[in-house]
């Protein structure tokens, strides 16, 4: 029998009860990425990308140009002040090649395909106005696909992940190597770069699934046999770590599934991402919350979903939300437990036999943490059925609602129900007074 949580009918806590599907897509739909505060793009294996309005569900464009599957996908905006605000999306294919799109109105500005191998990420640093794509190499563009600079051929597995880190710096995972690059301004006055490599970190034991950056001090990277490391953002040094995430005796609240090996997928940090007191990392079918004051985590969920969680979000609400491989999207509240009196806890062998006077220090210590530290849990408040497979991400829309995708090939618009049986209402009673049918008394 499945350890799963399950949630009944009654999900008074859930708002989303009406939803409307979108279909276009052909293929696995792998990536949305947000374009304003109305619009997102969805893309994946079918190599279209499809925009969409995320109040309506009203497809705008569908763009062709790419041959093979996208393999990333990134949002850029303009900053220039003297030009309207001009939104393009950056896609990157299987087929080696990078289209930029103008997001209004469905047209392919330009294509690079001088590329030796899949671009596998892409980056806007908004602040500097230019674009990196991570593949066998790391390459620095402006907004009119400009090459400014590139690294030599660094491995043919290539760039899994990229993220933007203080003073022009990014952190590119490379297998289990952490490359930190700097971007440096040409000397002679052009609007050129440089991209030189600072360090390499090989704190890993394995390859690198995830990355994010949690402010201008701290990022996080997660690996596939479940490490996750706390870094400082500025002068890259490790702060903190946690790799006993599936270790049942590190949550003894927890109780322990009877289990014969452990297979590696069931420990990988497939996603993080944080507030900026925690990271919430998605490790194999759990959800972990590590606060990174404590250096420790403080409430899990190891069997969060039947399969592997693909993504994790916390929202502005509080609440956090999960999709997994198993076709589902949960809703989760962090909440803190009544606290009980603090037990004595054991400090080892000697202590049983009531040896050494360390001990009952190191216990009054320990009880003494116990009962200055709160305890948290994660309560299932939502779940929300309605994909036939994996769900691969989603985006979240504030009052707009929820959109997920997922390898059934639909894009899932999760709505309020109470709020769009309001705005109905509004709507009718609007349309009744416009033709005057609405005889006030």
């Amino acid at each position: 029998k499945s350890s799963v949580q399950t949630i009944g009918e009654e999900q008074i806590q859930n708002p989303y009860t009406e939803l409307l599907v979108l279909k276009g897509h052909q293929d696995i739909v792998r990536f949305l990425v947000q374009i304003d505060d109305c619009r997102f793009a969805s893309a994946g294996d079918d190599g279209i990308v499809f925009l969409w309005n995320a109040q309506t569900g009203e497809k705008l464009f569908e763009l062709h140009g790419h041959t093979h599957k996208i393999t990333a996908i990134a949002a850029f905006s303009s900053s220039d002040a003297s030009e309207e605000k001009k939104h393009l999306i950056l896609t990157a294919s299987a087929d080696r090649t990078v289209i930029v799109w103008d997001c209004s109105s469905g047209r392919q500005v330009q294509k690079v395909s001088c590329f030796h191998s899949t671009v596998k990420c892409l980056t806007v640093l908004q602040r500097l106005d230019v674009w990196l794509s991570g593949g066998s190499d790391l390459c620095v563009w402006n907004r009119k696909l400009d090459l400014l600079c590139k690294t030599s051929h660094l491995t043919d597995a290539g760039i899994s992940a990229l993220v933007e880190l203080p003073k022009n710096c990014i952190a590119a995972a490379v297998g289990r190597e952490l490359i930190i690059f700097r971007l440096v301004a040409s000397n002679d006055g052009s609007e050129g770069w440089n991209v030189l490599e600072v360090k390499r970190l090989v704190d890993h034991q394995d390859n690198i699934l995830s990355l994010v950056s949690v402010n201008d001090l701290t990022f996080v990277t997660g690996s596939h046999v479940g490490e996750l490391i706390v870094w400082d953002a500025l002068d890259w040094t490790k702060q903190a770590s946690e790799c006993n995430f599936w270790d049942s005796s590190v949550h003894p609240d927890v109780q322990p599934e009877i289990k014969l090996s452990q297979s590696p997928n069931e420990t990988s940090v497939q996603h993080l991402t944080s507030d900026e007191e925690c990271v919430f990392a998605a490790v194999g079918k759990g959800i972990y919350v590590y606060n990174l004051q404590m250096k420790r985590v403080i409430a899990c969920q190891r069997t969060a979903h039947d399969s592997s969680v693909l993504h994790i979000e916390r929202l502005p609400n509080r609440q956090l939300i999960s999709c997994s491989e198993d076709g589902s999207v949960r809703i989760w509240e962090l909440r803190e437990k009544q606290q009980l009196p603090a037990e004595p806890v054991p400090t080892g062998f000697f202590n049983m036999w009531g040896f050494g006077r360390v001990n009952k220090q190191a216990n009054q210590a320990a009880k003494k943490m116990q009962e200055n530290t709160p305890v948290y849990f994660l309560e299932l408040v939502g779940d929300l059925i309605g994909h036939s497979s994996a769900v691969q991400m989603f985006l979240y829309f504030g009052e707009l609602g929820l959109a997920t995708c997922s390898a059934d090939h639909l894009i899932i618009l999760w709505k309020d129900g109470e709020r769009e049986s309001r705005l109905r209402s509004l709507t009718l009673f609007q349309k009744l007074a416009k033709n005057g049918d609405l005889q006030l008394k």
